[in-house]
């Protein structure tokens, strides 16, 4: 009888081909991988990926090449312009048979479609930890994808060992599914050195800026954010600062009616019942033990009762991180998701409130976004525990510094005297030398990490001599 091939050994594979953006033969592969496997066990295990669509092989023989299914083009005839010889492109992902079934239903014409409002049973039938969105053997790949090194260190340690990668990936996906032109280049630039792109609506720009404000509240409070009113309240708060035409709605469950554009779906319009099923929503997700079906939970349900007038989507986008970043697994940043298939899974919520098709999308997406983060791992090394265990120490010491605007001579006084009273004297040393690398590293790319602002920053560079 053949032996059975665990989901974690093609996971192996998976993540080794991940390195080749571009595809990688069978040796590239095979030296990619940190356990060797004889020839005929990885094309075997190669054979299968490909036949479960978790990778595609192009090439025959020697010219083989194997690459993740980044995304799918379909060409779909369309009326006259078939005849004419032209096609739509349309970019998605591989989907499921009932994920496609789902994409089919929302991809009528929206004169087809029955108007349909919110659903309060849909919240109301779920059952946490009896019901799931997600399968066992899902929830399980994506554990054995997910997991880091860092699962029994504190909350949000692997967070803040990819934060750099992360900030920007998180804040250009997300803004770019809510059509944000910006570029990845242009994102960077604008977050490490706070340089706006020319010729962007400045929208665009506080959109990412904002992005930034509350991936910082994720990863810097991450023991303390949670399903709660607090939190999420605040993500919004801070996804929306200068975007709404009522500023005053920002942090503020939405007391008017909203519409959603391309669909037929209304949602609640009685203030009372939204805060009801606001407060049910947080309930229920805080319940949930398992960290990705809280995650995809919280996806599907906060944007279909669209608790606030604006912004539902980016809050579900980012509070979809809090229990991967609280458990030290990969997060999410939705990297390569196609905008397209993102939105009808999301319609096919509002309209059937079936999850097929956005889980379909949350999956692929989640894979993608470990593949991503394996390798930025991996380039960084392992964490220097000296750092990670007085990490609190310095980073309030960094940031004392540049409060006080102290100079240089100021600042080594105080950093010794701070050695002396709080570290054992064998670390202290080391903890001096660690704080004044800190300080000589530090620019308006990374000053989020000790909570200061750039004008902060900026005050601080004057007296630095």
């Amino acid at each position: 009888m053949p032996k059975r091939v665990l989901q974690t050994e093609l996971d192996t594979v998976v993540l080794a081909v991940a390195r080749f953006p571009e595809g990688a033969s069978l040796e590239e592969i095979s030296r990619a991988l940190e356990s060797k496997l004889p020839r005929r066990t990885l094309q075997r295990r190669l054979a299968q990926l490909v036949g479960q669509q978790r990778l595609i092989l192009t090439g025959r023989g020697r010219a083989s090449l194997y690459r993740l299914p980044s995304v799918k083009i379909s060409l779909a005839a369309r009326g006259s312009a078939s005849a004419k010889g032209t096609a739509d492109l349309t970019v998605y992902i591989p989907v499921s048979p009932e994920g496609e079934a789902v994409r089919q239903a929302v991809r009528a014409p929206i004169q087809n479609r029955q108007p349909v409002g919110y659903n309060r049973t849909f919240l109301g039938t779920y059952k946490p930890n009896r019901t799931f969105y997600l399968p066992q053997e899902i929830r399980r790949r994506l554990l054995e994808t997910g997991r880091s090194p860092d699962g029994h260190r504190p909350a949000g340690t692997y967070a803040r060992q990819i934060y750099d990668r992360l900030l920007i990936d998180l804040s250009w996906n997300s803004s770019r599914l809510e059509g944000n032109t910006y570029s990845l280049l242009d994102t960077e630039r604008l977050l490490k050195l706070g340089e706006p792109a020319l010729g962007k609506d400045i929208r665009e720009t506080q959109m990412i800026l904002n992005h930034k404000a509350a991936i910082e509240l994720l990863v810097g409070q991450a023991a303390e954010v949670g399903f709660n009113r607090y939190t999420i309240l605040n993500l919004h708060a801070l996804l929306s600062e200068n975007l709404l035409a009522d500023p005053a709605a920002g942090g503020r469950l939405r007391a008017i009616p909203v519409k959603i554009g391309g669909t037929v779906y209304h949602p609640l319009e009685v203030p009372q019942l939204i805060e009801e099923c606001f407060d049910h929503i947080l309930e229920t997700a805080s319940a949930i033990v398992d960290p990705f079906e809280q995650a995809f939970f919280a996806m599907v349900h906060l944007p279909y009762l669209q608790p606030f007038e604006d912004v539902n989507k980016r809050v579900s986008r980012l509070a979809a991180n809090l229990p991967l970043i609280r458990e030290n697994l990969s997060p999410l940043s939705f990297i390569d998701v196609p905008e397209k298939a993102y939105i009808d899974g999301f319609i096919g919520v509002y309209e059937q409130n079936r999850v097929e098709l956005l889980r379909d999308v949350f999956v692929w997406a989640y894979e993608r976004s470990c593949a991503r983060y394996v390798a930025v791992r991996q380039s960084l090394g392992d964490p220097d525990p000296f750092r990670l265990r007085y990490r609190a120490l310095v980073t309030e010491t960094v940031s004392s510094v540049v409060r006080g605007r102290m100079d240089k001579k100021t600042a080594a006084t105080f950093i010794k005297h701070r050695a002396d009273e709080d570290i054992p004297q064998k670390d202290r040393m080391r903890f001096i030398e660690v704080i004044e690398a800190s300080l000589m590293g530090l620019h308006e790319g990374n000053i989020a990490r000790y909570g200061l602002r750039p004008s902060q920053y900026r005050n601080w560079k004057e007296s630095w001599l």
